[in-house]
């Protein structure tokens, strides 16, 4: 796959990664990276009733997709999508347990229909009234590269902009000490198949075999978030876009397959 695709908007949220735009001095290396804890809010999407019972991994998700959307300038109902996180939402997962542990084991409703992977996505397409495609998937520590080609392949395929959506949450203990994951991290990238003047940088995405190093970041914090969060491995592309260079990177994808990115600025 070296067929080109153009990103036309970014959302970010992470632990001292508040937004893109306060994220890109950070990330062009002008000012070291400050661990801070990531803030969520409540998605404005949703009506009130809905946005109660939107728990962290939807205010991620739906926080950086708007982000992305809006700097792009993009219909959201006419979007296709791929969202894609290691484990989906952790504390619900833990809650889950609880609730089963007991003798008389009730389940709640509301987090029974969070508990599923494409939640996230169906929040997403309902808030937006979206009735395009929509793929969720998971890789474990390869999800943003899986979801990232997932995405490429949608692009060239069908010919139409599409919405990449990835984030991870950690989990409470005990599945913690099992599943570490340092903090909420979530980012989405805007795809087109054509340039527009709204276009950030060019990418190729090619699928190769895994063995080679994946990327780095120099910034010895940024770092330790890219090997932390599955879905910070997007760390150094997201240099690329925000020091607005040409750069070849290699992502983890899977055990056996990795991808080669060529990033090239607008």
């Amino acid at each position: 796959m070296t067929s080109a695709l153009y990103i036309e908007g970014v959302g970010l949220l992470g632990p001292g990664l508040p937004d893109w735009q306060a994220a890109q001095p950070v990330l062009r290396g002008e000012a070291a990276h400050q661990f801070a804890p990531t803030q969520l809010a409540p998605p404005a999407r949703l009506p009130p009733a809905e946005r109660r019972r939107a728990g962290p991994v939807i205010r991620l998700a739906m926080g950086v997709a708007d982000a992305a959307v809006a700097q792009a300038g993009a219909d959201p109902s006419t979007l296709a999508t791929v969202f894609s996180s290691s484990g989906g939402e952790g504390a619900n997962c833990h809650s889950l347990c609880e609730a089963l542990a007991v003798p008389n084991p009730l389940i709640s409703p509301t987090r029974f229909t969070n508990s599923v992977h494409n939640a996230a996505a169906g929040y997403w397409h309902i808030a937006v009234a979206s009735q395009a495609s929509s793929t969720s998937l998971c890789a474990h520590d390869g999800s943003f590269g899986a979801g990232l080609l997932e995405a490429a392949a949608s692009v060239h395929a069908d010919g139409h902009p599409l919405l990449l959506v990835a984030y991870d949450l950690p989990y409470p203990e005990p599945l913690h000490a099992k599943r570490p994951i340092a903090e909420n991290f979530g980012l989405a990238l805007l795809l087109s198949p054509v340039r527009t003047p709204r276009s950030l940088a060019g990418l190729s995405v090619q699928p190769v075999a895994a063995g080679g190093a994946p990327s780095t970041c120099a910034d010895a914090s940024l770092e330790a978030l890219r090997r932390g969060i599955p879905a910070a491995a997007a760390l150094p592309l997201l240099q690329a876009l925000a020091q607005r260079s040409s750069a070849t990177l290699l992502l983890h994808c899977m055990d056996d397959l990795a991808l080669q990115v060529e990033v090239a600025a607008c």
